[in-house]
C-alpha cells in the first residue's frame, strides 16, 4: 500500500505558507475569460505544472475544445462547467473522467441544457457522464427552474453561460438554497465581467444576455478551504508559528473565509453546533478538529457531502472509527457524544480519492504523535504544494511505496 507517515514536529518552525490560489474563484474566472475570447495562460500567467488538478485540468479543456474527447479525470468542477462551457462552442465534444466521476449524477445540469437548446446525449448511462456535446453558440436561453438544494456548480455553470445566450437567463430555484456562496461568488464574478445579475426575489436570478468584458486584470485569491487545514494546526499544536504570504482576504466572496470564525467558535462551549449548509467543505476539518481536541459536536447541513468525491459522511464515519471515535451520521447530520477507544498502533487513514481526507487527518500527527495517510498524492487535486509545506513547518515525513 502506498501511503505517507506524518510526525508532528518537536516544535513548529516559525515560516510563511503560500496557500494555493481558490480553485473556486480560478475555474469561473477561466471559464468566463473563455467566454470572452481570452486563453487560460493570460488568466493563470503560470506553468500548467504548477497548478493544483483541477485548475489545471479545467485550464486544458479551455485550451483546446477542438480535442474531440475530453477526460478531466476526477475533476468533478471541470466536468460540470465544461459541461455548459462546450454546450455553447462550435463542434463535437464526448466529455468523460474517472469511474467515480462517471458515477456522480449529472441530470439534472443536462436537462436544464437541454431545456435551453443544448445538444447533449449520453453515451453509456442516462444521468451520468460520459456525455456526447454538439455545441451550439447560438442556445436561445429563456427561464429554467432548478431544484435549490443540487450542487451549486449546477447552479453556476448555467449562470456563467447566461450572458451568451441569445435571451438570457432567468434562474428559478426551487425550495432551500445550499452553498448560497458558492452562488454569490458567480454572480460577483459575473458583474466584474460587465453582465448585470440580479435576484428578483429570494429564490430568481435574472442575467441579461450581453458580451462578456473582462476585467483589465484578473486577480485569483488564496483558497480559504486550503487555510483551514493551517487553523487546524494552529489550534492541535496551540502554535501561532505559522503564517502566510498570500492574497487571503476577509472580505473574500469565497464562503469557506467562515473557517475564521468557525475555530473561534470550537472553545466556546464544550458541545459544538454549526450548520454547514453554506460551507460543506470546511467540514472534514471541522470534524476531525473536533475528535481531536475532545469536543462533542452536532453538525447539519451536510447532505452535499455524499456526492463530492466520495460519500464524505461514511468515509469520516469510517476512518475516524479506525482512531477509536464513534459517530453517528444520517443522510445530513453527524454527531459526536464523547464515546471513543483509543488506539496504540496508528492506523492508515484511507482518503478514497479525495484530497479532503488527507489533508483533514494529517494534523491528527500533533495529537497522535503519528498517523499514516494512505495515496497521499491525492492532494495534488487542490493543494500540490501540501506536503512540502507541512516539512517546511517541522513535520517528519516518511514514504511507503
Amino acid at each position: 500500500m502506498n501511503y505517507i507517515t506524518v510526525t508532528a514536529p518537536q516544535s513548529f518552525k516559525h515560516c510563511k505558507i503560500t496557500l494555493p490560489p481558490s480553485k473556486s474563484v480560478a475555474n469561473r474566472v477561466l471559464m468566463l475569460a473563455g467566454l470572452s475570447g481570452i486563453k487560460p495562460q493570460t488568466v493563470l500567467q503560470c506553468p500548467y505544472s504548477d497548478l493544483c488538478d483541477d485548475i489545471r485540468v479545467f485550464a486544458q479543456l479551455l485550451e483546446d475544445t477542438e480535442r474531440g474527447l475530453v477526460d478531466v479525470g476526477a475533476a468533478g468542477t471541470a466536468m460540470r462547467f465544461g459541461t455548459a462551457y462546450l454546450s455553447v462552442t462550435p463542434g463535437r465534444h464526448i466529455i468523460t473522467g474517472t469511474p467515480r466521476l462517471q458515477s456522480r449524477p449529472i441530470g439534472l445540469l443536462v436537462d436544464a441544457l437541454r431545456h435551453l437548446g443544448a445538444d447533449i446525449q449520453y453515451v453509456a448511462n442516462d444521468g451520468y457522464p460520459p456525455l456526447c456535446i454538439n455545441g451550439n453558440p447560438s442556445m436561445c436561453g429563456g427561464s429554467v427552474t432548478l431544484k435549490g438544494n443540487v450542487s451549486s456548480q449546477f447552479i453556476s455553470a448555467l449562470l456563467m453561460i447566461a450572458p451568451t445566450l441569445a435571451g438570457g437567463l432567468t434562474l428559478h430555484l426551487e425550495n432551500e438554497v445550499v452553498s448560497r456562496p458558492y452562488i454569490e461568488l458567480t454572480i460577483g464574478l459575473i458583474r466584474q465581467f460587465g453582465v448585470e445579475v440580479v435576484w428578483t426575489d429570494a429564490n430568481t436570478i435574472r442575467v441579461e444576455s450581453k458580451q462578456l468584458i473582462p476585467p483589465s486584470h484578473f486577480d485569483i485569491e488564496a483558497d480559504w478551504t486550503a487555510a483551514s487545514y493551517w487553523y487546524e494546526i494552529a489550534a492541535l499544536g496551540q502554535t501561532d508559528a505559522i503564517s502566510w504570504n498570500s492574497h487571503l482576504y476577509h472580505d473574500s466572496m469565497q464562503g469557506d473565509k467562515v473557517c475564521d470564525e468557525i475555530f473561534r467558535l470550537i472553545n466556546l462551549s464544550p458541545r459544538f453546533c454549526y450548520d454547514f449548509t453554506l460551507c460543506p467543505d470546511l467540514a472534514q476539518t471541522i470534524v476531525v478538529t473536533c475528535c481531536m481536541m475532545h469536543r462533542t459536536f452536532r453538525f447539519t447541513g451536510l447532505q452535499t457531502l455524499r456526492i463530492k468525491e466520495t460519500d464524505r459522511i461514511e468515509a469520516l464515519r469510517a476512518e475516524l472509527a479506525k482512531l477509536g471515535y464513534v459517530l453517528h451520521t444520517t443522510d445530513s447530520t453527524i454527531e459526536w457524544d464523547g464515546t471513543s477507544t483509543p488506539t496504540s498502533t496508528p492506523p492508515v487513514i484511507n482518503t478514497y480519492n479525495d484530497h479532503r481526507m488527507a489533508m483533514a487527518f494529517a494534523p491528527c500527527a500533533i495529537t497522535m504523535g503519528c498517523i499514516r495517510i494512505a495515496d497521499p498524492d491525492v492532494v495534488t487535486k487542490s493543494y500540490p504544494t501540501f506536503w512540502r509545506h507541512l516539512q517546511q513547518t517541522g513535520f517528519n515525513l516518511s514514504y511507503n511505496t
